[in-house]
């Protein structure tokens, strides 16, 4: 059964993530183009951020190791980009009851407060969750890989609040049909290095694919949503997270450097459920509630 791109009014999609601003760079367009299409989508975020990099000079006295203000800018700067997106049903996990805190890096100091979300009770934080599955009750998910994409505590943890959550599910009646971790295929970034290389710069700090935690073999990507209409958005919503992003940073002189059909496309690894049909000339998947129902 393949959905109807068009109206989606019974489908919903819940996604996972650890910190504002990733739901943005990872799956902008694909939230984008389902509100669109009238499923119901909800973000939920594991964190608020606070040990962020602060990119924006008159906001850095809301660093951490200063006033450690950042998680509510960055609150605001999550709105205002949802609302770019058309995304109105957005929550903090365990609000209002619990607030668990950015991670920092592993081994950091940060990352040995009691309160960070990387040291939070698994069960305690996958029941958070799965209270608000049962109540919304997704047919698809969204979250990251086992690594978390890049190896950051608060990524791991999302994906194994997310993953166990899901099992909590299976047991409470809800199964959700489909879930897809973030991905990007080698072949990809390969390009993007190339280009950025062509101008005498590099992407993240490299001039090679292997040195990237997040570029995936190709044969990995199972799925791909393409959406080249709804690129303004994500930009918009990406621009909102002022404090995390930089308009002259990596992310956009990519864009620059390939067209925006480097944000046009999301690819995602399908790790529940099967694939289903439409797919592209790569044999991927195009729509991530194709064969649920």
């Amino acid at each position: 059964m393949s959905s109807d791109s068009t109206n989606l009014s019974n489908k919903r999609l819940l996604l996972v993530h650890a910190h504002p601003d990733d739901e943005t760079i990872n799956n902008g367009v694909t939230m984008a183009k389902y509100v669109a299409a009238g499923a119901k989508v909800t973000l939920i975020t594991c964190t608020r951020g606070e040990e962020g990099e602060v990119l924006v000079s008159e906001l850095a006295h809301l660093a951490s190791n200063q006033t450690d203000q950042l998680g509510q800018e960055r609150i605001k700067e999550l709105s205002l980009a949802m609302s770019k997106l058309g995304v109105t049903d957005h929550r903090f996990l365990g609000e209002p009851e619990v607030v668990w805190r950015d991670s920092g890096m592993m081994g950091s100091k940060q990352n040995q407060r009691s309160d960070v979300f990387w040291n939070a009770d698994l069960n305690v934080a996958a029941q958070k969750l799965l209270k608000i599955i049962l109540e919304i009750k997704p047919q698809v998910m969204i979250t990251y890989d086992e690594i978390g994409g890049y190896g950051h505590p608060d990524h791991i943890k999302a994906h194994l609040v997310a993953m166990r959550a899901a099992e909590l599910a299976d047991a409470a009646g809800w199964s959700i049909q489909k879930i897809y971790w973030n991905t990007m295929p080698k072949s990809v970034l390969a390009q993007g290095i190339a280009k950025m290389k062509e101008i005498g710069s590099d992407f993240f700090g490299t001039d090679n694919v292997d040195d990237l935690p997040f570029a995936k073999p190709d044969e990995l990507v199972t799925s791909l949503v393409s959406a080249p209409e709804f690129v303004d958005r994500k930009m918009a919503a990406m621009a909102a997270h002022a404090t995390q992003i930089s308009l002259d940073g990596p992310f956009f002189a990519l864009s620059n450097n390939l067209g925006m059909s480097v944000f046009a496309d999301e690819y995602y690894t399908l790790v529940r459920g099967n694939r289903a049909a439409p797919f592209d000339s790569a044999g991927r998947e195009t729509d991530l509630f194709a064969g649920t129902f």
